[in-house]
């Protein structure tokens, strides 16, 4: 499909959708694309059968807990309560596959870059909670609202809380 790039407002968007059957998922469509004329990259993933909106809580009690698959729809939130973080979807959000120790890493890279510019106490602190959950050194609470109800998180030891929206 080719569409209006965001970036540059050009038709020369080209998306290619993809769908794969993984194990202990199920059916996922993987969008990619990349704009002809300014180079942009766009990736998105989600399950192929949308279900009921719902709200995924899953409790981090131990390092091995950062290994579990994360799939968050574009239209999906993500909050962690104990350090207060939050990640809502945008006009240009984009679906991902990654681990919870993949998520945790997306929340430092950014709080990275803004304790940059503030260099305050409590940016300061937030981030050196993030690299302790990263090191698994933080029992924390993953919660995931999808109003698509396609997200979903994986355990190996332990399974997520599910609740309707």
């Amino acid at each position: 499909m080719e569409t209006t790039c965001p970036a540059c407002g050009s038709k020369g968007l080209v998306i290619e959708d993809y769908l794969y059957d993984m194990p202990e998922v199920g059916k996922v469509i993987l969008s990619t694309g990349k704009c002809r004329v300014c180079g942009y990259r766009y990736t998105d993933v989600r399950i192929a059968e949308a279900k009921e909106p719902r709200r995924i809580i899953f409790r981090v009690e131990e390092p091995e807990d950062l290994n579990s698959l994360v799939i968050r729809a574009s239209t999906a939130t993500i909050r962690i309560p104990e350090i207060g973080a939050e990640m809502k979807p945008g006009p240009a959000a984009q679906g991902f596959i990654t681990t919870v120790e993949g998520v945790l890493h997306m929340f430092k890279d950014v709080l990275e870059f803004l304790c940059q510019e503030k260099k305050d106490k409590v940016c300061i602190a937030k981030l050196e909670w993030f690299k302790r959950a990263i090191d698994g050194g933080e029992k924390f609470t993953l919660i995931i609202e999808d109003p698509e109800g396609v997200s979903m998180v994986k355990g190996k030891k332990r399974e997520p809380v599910i609740e309707s929206l």
